[in-house]
Protein backbone atom coordinates (compact mmCIF):
# COMPACT_ATOMS: atom_id res chain seq x y z
CA UNK A 1 0.00 0.00 0.00
CA UNK A 2 1.18 3.46 -0.62
CA UNK A 3 1.67 6.09 1.50
CA UNK A 4 -1.03 8.80 1.31
CA UNK A 5 1.54 11.53 1.26
CA UNK A 6 5.57 11.85 0.89
CA UNK A 7 5.96 13.23 3.96
CA UNK A 8 3.98 12.51 7.89
CA UNK A 9 1.87 15.30 9.16
CA UNK A 10 3.18 17.57 11.86
CA UNK A 11 2.97 15.87 15.79
CA UNK A 12 0.53 16.91 17.68
CA UNK A 13 1.21 17.27 21.26
CA UNK A 14 -1.16 15.12 22.85
CA UNK A 15 -0.44 16.30 26.55
CA UNK A 16 -2.84 16.85 29.19
CA UNK A 17 -6.86 15.89 29.13
CA UNK A 18 -8.96 14.73 26.44
CA UNK A 19 -12.94 13.72 27.07
CA UNK A 20 -14.02 10.72 24.73
CA UNK A 21 -17.88 12.05 23.98
CA UNK A 22 -20.89 10.33 24.68
CA UNK A 23 -23.29 10.25 22.08
CA UNK A 24 -26.35 11.57 23.76
CA UNK A 25 -29.41 9.65 21.81
CA UNK A 26 -33.53 10.42 22.36
CA UNK A 27 -36.22 7.93 21.18
CA UNK A 28 -33.52 6.73 18.75
CA UNK A 29 -31.71 9.10 16.71
CA UNK A 30 -28.83 11.49 17.82
CA UNK A 31 -29.77 14.17 20.07
CA UNK A 32 -27.02 16.85 18.20
CA UNK A 33 -28.30 19.49 20.90
CA UNK A 34 -27.71 17.42 23.88
CA UNK A 35 -24.41 16.41 22.02
CA UNK A 36 -24.20 20.74 21.78
CA UNK A 37 -24.68 21.80 24.92
CA UNK A 38 -22.68 19.01 26.40
CA UNK A 39 -19.26 19.83 23.99
CA UNK A 40 -19.74 23.45 24.78
CA UNK A 41 -19.94 23.24 28.72
CA UNK A 42 -16.99 20.69 28.37
CA UNK A 43 -14.95 23.68 26.21
CA UNK A 44 -14.96 26.05 28.93
CA UNK A 45 -13.20 23.36 31.24
CA UNK A 46 -9.74 23.01 31.03
CA UNK A 47 -9.01 20.25 28.81
CA UNK A 48 -6.97 19.69 25.33
CA UNK A 49 -9.58 17.93 23.08
CA UNK A 50 -12.24 15.38 22.16
CA UNK A 51 -12.26 12.47 21.03
CA UNK A 52 -15.16 11.71 19.28
CA UNK A 53 -16.87 8.57 18.04
CA UNK A 54 -14.51 6.25 20.11
CA UNK A 55 -16.00 3.22 22.41
CA UNK A 56 -17.76 5.38 24.84
CA UNK A 57 -19.32 7.40 21.93
CA UNK A 58 -20.95 3.93 21.43
CA UNK A 59 -19.31 4.27 17.83
CA UNK A 60 -19.97 0.97 16.30
CA UNK A 61 -23.84 1.38 17.02
CA UNK A 62 -23.54 4.60 14.76
CA UNK A 63 -23.43 4.20 10.62
CA UNK A 64 -21.39 6.26 8.96
CA UNK A 65 -23.63 9.39 8.09
CA UNK A 66 -24.35 9.77 12.11
CA UNK A 67 -20.94 9.43 12.57
CA UNK A 68 -20.35 12.18 10.42
CA UNK A 69 -22.94 14.36 11.93
CA UNK A 70 -21.85 13.84 15.07
CA UNK A 71 -18.33 14.93 14.42
CA UNK A 72 -19.94 18.02 12.78
CA UNK A 73 -21.71 18.73 15.60
CA UNK A 74 -19.02 19.03 17.94
CA UNK A 75 -16.74 20.97 15.36
CA UNK A 76 -19.75 23.75 15.39
CA UNK A 77 -19.89 23.86 19.39
CA UNK A 78 -16.20 24.12 20.14
CA UNK A 79 -14.32 25.01 16.81
CA UNK A 80 -11.20 26.32 18.80
CA UNK A 81 -10.77 22.85 21.02
CA UNK A 82 -9.27 19.99 18.91
CA UNK A 83 -10.92 16.77 17.41
CA UNK A 84 -9.25 12.99 17.41
CA UNK A 85 -11.74 10.86 15.95
CA UNK A 86 -12.21 7.09 16.59
CA UNK A 87 -11.62 4.62 13.21
CA UNK A 88 -12.42 1.42 13.76
CA UNK A 89 -12.43 -1.80 11.59
CA UNK A 90 -11.36 -5.38 10.21
CA UNK A 91 -10.94 -4.99 6.31
CA UNK A 92 -8.05 -3.54 5.81
CA UNK A 93 -8.90 -2.11 2.87
CA UNK A 94 -12.70 0.00 3.55
CA UNK A 95 -10.48 1.11 6.83
CA UNK A 96 -7.61 2.54 4.63
CA UNK A 97 -10.55 4.13 2.64
CA UNK A 98 -12.28 5.58 5.74
CA UNK A 99 -8.35 7.20 6.49
CA UNK A 100 -8.00 8.45 3.22
CA UNK A 101 -11.73 10.02 3.32
CA UNK A 102 -10.30 12.17 6.08
CA UNK A 103 -7.61 13.97 4.06
CA UNK A 104 -7.81 17.88 4.97
CA UNK A 105 -10.33 17.33 7.89
CA UNK A 106 -9.89 19.67 10.69
CA UNK A 107 -8.64 17.11 13.28
CA UNK A 108 -5.80 16.41 15.06
CA UNK A 109 -5.66 12.72 14.90
CA UNK A 110 -7.42 9.22 14.44
CA UNK A 111 -7.71 6.89 17.00
CA UNK A 112 -7.22 3.55 15.69
CA UNK A 113 -7.69 0.16 17.45
CA UNK A 114 -7.19 -3.57 16.52
CA UNK A 115 -9.00 -5.38 14.12
CA UNK A 116 -11.93 -6.78 16.06
CA UNK A 117 -12.56 -10.80 16.49
CA UNK A 118 -9.64 -11.76 14.21
CA UNK A 119 -6.82 -12.19 16.72
CA UNK A 120 -4.05 -12.37 14.66
CA UNK A 121 -0.18 -13.12 15.28
CA UNK A 122 1.77 -10.17 16.58
CA UNK A 123 3.07 -9.98 12.87
CA UNK A 124 -0.29 -9.57 11.63
CA UNK A 125 -1.06 -6.83 14.41
CA UNK A 126 2.32 -4.50 13.34
CA UNK A 127 1.24 -5.14 9.42
CA UNK A 128 -2.31 -3.75 10.06
CA UNK A 129 -1.30 -1.01 11.85
CA UNK A 130 1.94 -0.16 9.33
CA UNK A 131 -0.45 -0.59 6.55
CA UNK A 132 -2.84 1.62 8.06
CA UNK A 133 -0.81 4.31 8.81
CA UNK A 134 1.04 4.25 5.69
CA UNK A 135 -2.49 5.31 4.37
CA UNK A 136 -3.94 8.05 6.63
CA UNK A 137 -3.04 11.52 6.25
CA UNK A 138 -3.41 12.24 9.82
CA UNK A 139 -1.61 11.49 12.95
CA UNK A 140 -2.31 8.10 14.24
CA UNK A 141 -2.78 7.00 18.08
CA UNK A 142 -2.93 3.54 18.61
CA UNK A 143 -5.69 1.98 20.67
CA UNK A 144 -4.29 -0.32 22.77
CA UNK A 145 -7.04 -2.47 24.47
CA UNK A 146 -7.85 -5.93 24.73
CA UNK A 147 -10.61 -6.49 26.58
CA UNK A 148 -12.59 -5.11 23.33
CA UNK A 149 -10.28 -6.16 20.49
CA UNK A 150 -9.31 -9.63 21.66
CA UNK A 151 -6.21 -8.81 20.47
CA UNK A 152 -3.04 -8.01 23.09
CA UNK A 153 -0.41 -5.71 21.61
CA UNK A 154 2.73 -7.02 22.73
CA UNK A 155 5.55 -4.21 23.91
CA UNK A 156 8.26 -5.45 20.71
CA UNK A 157 5.45 -4.61 18.95
CA UNK A 158 4.67 -1.40 19.91
CA UNK A 159 8.02 -0.25 20.13
CA UNK A 160 7.94 -1.67 16.42
CA UNK A 161 4.69 0.89 15.54
CA UNK A 162 6.80 3.79 17.27
CA UNK A 163 9.12 3.81 14.24
CA UNK A 164 6.31 5.19 12.12
CA UNK A 165 6.32 8.89 11.63
CA UNK A 166 2.31 8.67 11.62
CA UNK A 167 2.36 6.91 14.59
CA UNK A 168 2.62 8.93 17.57
CA UNK A 169 0.51 8.64 20.60
CA UNK A 170 -0.82 5.26 22.13
CA UNK A 171 -4.29 5.23 24.55
CA UNK A 172 -3.22 2.64 26.78
CA UNK A 173 -5.58 0.32 28.22
CA UNK A 174 -3.24 -2.42 28.11
CA UNK A 175 -3.51 -3.88 31.15
CA UNK A 176 0.57 -4.16 31.74
CA UNK A 177 1.81 -1.73 33.74
CA UNK A 178 5.74 -2.56 32.59
CA UNK A 179 4.30 -2.52 28.71
CA UNK A 180 3.16 1.15 30.15
CA UNK A 181 6.54 2.03 31.56
CA UNK A 182 8.67 0.47 28.67
CA UNK A 183 6.87 3.06 25.61
CA UNK A 184 7.56 5.87 28.58
CA UNK A 185 11.08 5.27 28.80
CA UNK A 186 11.32 4.41 25.22
CA UNK A 187 10.10 7.99 24.61
CA UNK A 188 8.61 7.87 21.16
CA UNK A 189 4.95 7.45 21.58
CA UNK A 190 3.17 9.97 23.38
CA UNK A 191 1.36 7.83 26.45
CA UNK A 192 -2.06 8.69 27.48
CA UNK A 193 -4.13 6.53 30.29
CA UNK A 194 -7.07 4.98 28.66
CA UNK A 195 -8.16 3.08 31.93
CA UNK A 196 -9.64 5.82 34.44
CA UNK A 197 -8.16 4.40 37.36
CA UNK A 198 -4.75 4.60 35.60
CA UNK A 199 -4.42 8.15 35.32
CA UNK A 200 -2.46 8.78 37.98
CA UNK A 201 0.44 6.22 38.29
CA UNK A 202 1.02 6.80 34.31
CA UNK A 203 1.11 10.62 34.33
CA UNK A 204 3.12 10.30 37.39
CA UNK A 205 5.34 7.88 35.53
CA UNK A 206 5.89 10.01 32.49
CA UNK A 207 2.52 9.51 30.59
CA UNK A 208 1.50 12.98 28.36
CA UNK A 209 -2.11 12.62 29.60
CA UNK A 210 -5.73 10.58 29.01
CA UNK A 211 -8.65 9.86 27.58
CA UNK A 212 -11.13 9.27 30.40
CA UNK A 213 -14.47 9.00 30.59
CA UNK A 214 -14.82 10.17 33.90
CA UNK A 215 -13.75 13.72 32.39
CA UNK A 216 -17.22 14.07 31.27
CA UNK A 217 -17.82 15.18 35.16
CA UNK A 218 -15.43 16.89 37.61
CA UNK A 219 -13.35 18.02 34.93
CA UNK A 220 -11.62 20.69 36.57
CA UNK A 221 -10.70 18.62 39.03
CA UNK A 222 -9.18 15.77 37.06
CA UNK A 223 -7.52 18.06 34.90
CA UNK A 224 -5.89 19.55 37.56
CA UNK A 225 -4.37 16.22 38.84
CA UNK A 226 -2.71 15.97 35.15
CA UNK A 227 -1.27 19.47 35.34
CA UNK A 228 0.36 19.04 38.79
CA UNK A 229 1.79 15.50 38.03
CA UNK A 230 2.89 16.73 35.13
CA UNK A 231 4.49 19.51 37.46
CA UNK A 232 5.93 17.24 39.54
CA UNK A 233 3.63 18.41 42.49
CA UNK A 234 2.59 14.74 43.53
CA UNK A 235 1.29 15.59 47.15
CA UNK A 236 -1.42 18.10 45.69
CA UNK A 237 -2.17 15.87 43.16
CA UNK A 238 -2.74 12.77 45.57
CA UNK A 239 -4.86 15.45 47.50
CA UNK A 240 -7.55 16.27 44.15
CA UNK A 241 -7.04 12.76 42.99
CA UNK A 242 -8.10 10.32 46.34
CA UNK A 243 -11.26 11.79 46.71
CA UNK A 244 -12.27 11.14 42.92
CA UNK A 245 -11.51 7.18 43.30
CA UNK A 246 -14.73 6.34 44.55
CA UNK A 247 -16.71 8.17 41.47
CA UNK A 248 -14.33 6.62 39.26
CA UNK A 249 -15.21 3.31 40.57
CA UNK A 250 -18.58 3.94 40.30
CA UNK A 251 -18.41 4.83 36.65
CA UNK A 252 -16.92 1.54 35.83
CA UNK A 253 -19.10 -0.66 37.79
CA UNK A 254 -21.47 -1.30 34.63
CA UNK A 255 -19.91 -1.25 31.08
CA UNK A 256 -18.94 2.10 30.04
CA UNK A 257 -20.73 4.46 28.93
CA UNK A 258 -24.19 3.19 30.83
CA UNK A 259 -22.72 4.73 33.76
CA UNK A 260 -21.46 8.08 32.64
CA UNK A 261 -24.89 8.75 30.75
CA UNK A 262 -26.65 7.78 33.87
CA UNK A 263 -24.62 10.13 35.48
CA UNK A 264 -25.66 12.77 32.92
CA UNK A 265 -29.13 12.02 32.57
CA UNK A 266 -29.22 12.42 36.37
CA UNK A 267 -28.06 16.27 36.07
CA UNK A 268 -30.39 16.93 33.57
CA UNK A 269 -28.21 17.26 30.20
CA UNK A 270 -29.45 13.87 28.09
CA UNK A 271 -31.62 11.80 28.08
CA UNK A 272 -30.37 8.09 29.63
CA UNK A 273 -30.35 6.00 26.21
CA UNK A 274 -28.44 4.17 24.92
CA UNK A 275 -28.60 1.56 21.94
CA UNK A 276 -29.01 -2.32 22.10
CA UNK A 277 -27.45 -4.31 23.06
CA UNK A 278 -26.09 -1.79 25.78
CA UNK A 279 -28.34 -1.39 28.48
CA UNK A 280 -28.91 1.31 30.92
CA UNK A 281 -27.09 1.59 34.42
CA UNK A 282 -29.23 0.67 37.65
CA UNK A 283 -30.96 2.85 39.50
CA UNK A 284 -29.22 2.86 42.65
CA UNK A 285 -25.99 3.15 40.75
CA UNK A 286 -27.49 6.00 38.85
CA UNK A 287 -28.30 7.44 42.57
CA UNK A 288 -25.04 7.13 43.61
CA UNK A 289 -22.90 8.16 41.10
CA UNK A 290 -25.42 11.84 41.59
CA UNK A 291 -24.25 11.83 45.64
CA UNK A 292 -20.93 11.41 44.73
CA UNK A 293 -20.53 14.14 42.14
CA UNK A 294 -22.61 16.48 44.17
CA UNK A 295 -20.13 15.57 47.41
CA UNK A 296 -17.38 16.66 45.25
CA UNK A 297 -18.54 19.70 43.41
CA UNK A 298 -19.28 20.60 47.09
CA UNK A 299 -15.50 20.53 48.05
CA UNK A 300 -13.91 21.28 44.72
CA UNK A 301 -10.78 21.68 46.54
CA UNK A 302 -10.68 18.46 49.23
Amino acid sequence: MQSASTSAPATPDLSGLWVPLVTPFREGAVDHAALGALVRRLAAEPIAGFVVCGSTGEAAALSDAEQGAVLATVARAAPGLRRVLGVCGHHLADTASRLHSLRGADLAGVLLPAPLYIRPSQAGLVDWFLQLADASPLPVIVYDIPYRTGSTLSRDSLLALAAHPRIVGIKDCGGDFGKTRALIADGRLQVLAGEDAQIFPTVAEGGCGAIAACAHVQTTRLAGVIALLREGRLPEARALWQPLLPLIEGLFEEPNPAPVKALLSARGEMADELRTPMTTAGVALKARLLALDQALSACPGA
